[in-house]
């Protein structure tokens, strides 16, 4: 485990979160509630028919004593849950029958029970599809006001490197978005902002990322959302100290940022670079994570009102219980 995960689990620690894990028939997730509630960074809640849930754990070998488990079809919390999302969804035509039914979807009760404070955030995607675990989590949570979009970032951790924080750079948007407007660059700015800020615990330095400089590409499409981005981003979050268009070079090297954008105080210092595209963005994060060795922590979800994650289906149990302490901190 690396010193900057260690961190994160004993920030998360310190706050006494509790998380839900809706795919509690899945043998990972009640491996790592375990690792959780013994480690101390959270109180979990597995979510599943409490019978098979104790005996599928059982076979692990894995006490569940100390974690919650509920059946989302028979819990006492199932009718208020109901209600809640019949009330959010009534603008579709969703009637209390049919929320009855859905709410039966751990996936969807897990998000209500964030929702309604009945836990502080959600972990999901060992069984389930990105689109589902962030569709649940859409319907029945929301964006962030403010914030149009849901996104991704990774916290990119590259050794013996003096760029972004001591080689700690947040990359977005990298799993989500393939094409964002100039609307949606500057929520995922503002949402990776906070990412920073809430994981890495710095002051967040915002490159919008180009393949021009101050102009330099000329007039051309891709350049000019990006520049679009930028003066909207200003607009929305005016103290945040953000830059564009940059260069990645310029962005990141304070030579050369100094010389394609004088005086600029992102330029050669940003520690979140947001990208045009989701194209540059996948790229970029697997070439720094396989080239220079880096660490690739994420898909990190930002821009919800409240913290859901999504994992890789190829997960470990050590991703799971990193995750869910990214999202106690997201929650604090």
């Amino acid at each position: 485990m690396s010193d900057f995960v260690d961190n994160l689990r004993r920030r998360a620690a310190a706050l006494g979160g509790h998380i839900v894990l809706p795919e509690g028939d899945e043998p990972r997730m009640y491996h790592a509630a375990r690792r959780l509630v013994d480690d101390g960074i959270s109180r979990v809640t597995l979510l599943g028919k409490e019978e098979a849930v104790q005996q599928l754990a059982a076979s692990e070998d894995v006490a569940l004593a100390g974690i919650a488990v509920i059946d989302p079809a028979t819990s006492e919390h199932h009718e208020r849950l109901a209600a809640r999302f019949a009330e959010l969804r009534a603008k579709k035509g969703v009637t209390l029958d049919e929320a009855r039914e859905t709410v039966k979807d751990p996936l969807y009760f897990g998000a209500l029970m964030v929702r309604e404070g009945l836990a502080d955030g959600m972990v999901a995607g060992a069984l389930n599809s990105t689109a589902n675990v962030l569709r649940a989590a859409f319907q029945c949570i929301g964006t962030a006001p403010g914030v149009s979009i849901v996104s991704s970032s990774f916290i990119m951790i590259v050794p013996h490197c003096e760029y972004g924080e001591h080689g700690t750079m947040v990359f977005a948007d990298c799993a989500i978005n393939p094409q964002p407007t100039a609307e949606q660059l500057a929520d995922i700015a503002v949402s990776s902002a906070a990412t920073a800020r809430a994981l890495c615990d710095v002051d967040p330095r915002v490159a919008m990322l180009s393949f021009s400089t101050n102009g330099s590409g000329g007039h051309n499409p891709d350049v000019d959302k990006v520049v679009e981005a930028t003066r909207l981003l200003h607009e929305r979050a005016p103290e945040l100290m953000a830059s564009g268009e940059l260069q990645a070079d310029a962005a990141l090297i304070e030579s050369i940022g100094q010389k394609k954008a004088p005086g600029d105080p992102v330029a050669g210092h940003a520690n979140v670079l947001v990208f045009p595209d989701l194209d540059a963005a996948n790229i970029g994060y697997k070439l720094t994570q396989r080239l220079a060795h880096a660490e690739a922590i994420g898909p990190v979800s930002q821009g919800l009102a409240l913290p859901v994650n999504d994992l890789s289906r190829g997960c470990s149990v050590d991703d799971i219980v990193s995750v869910a302490a990214i999202t106690v901190l997201q929650r604090h």
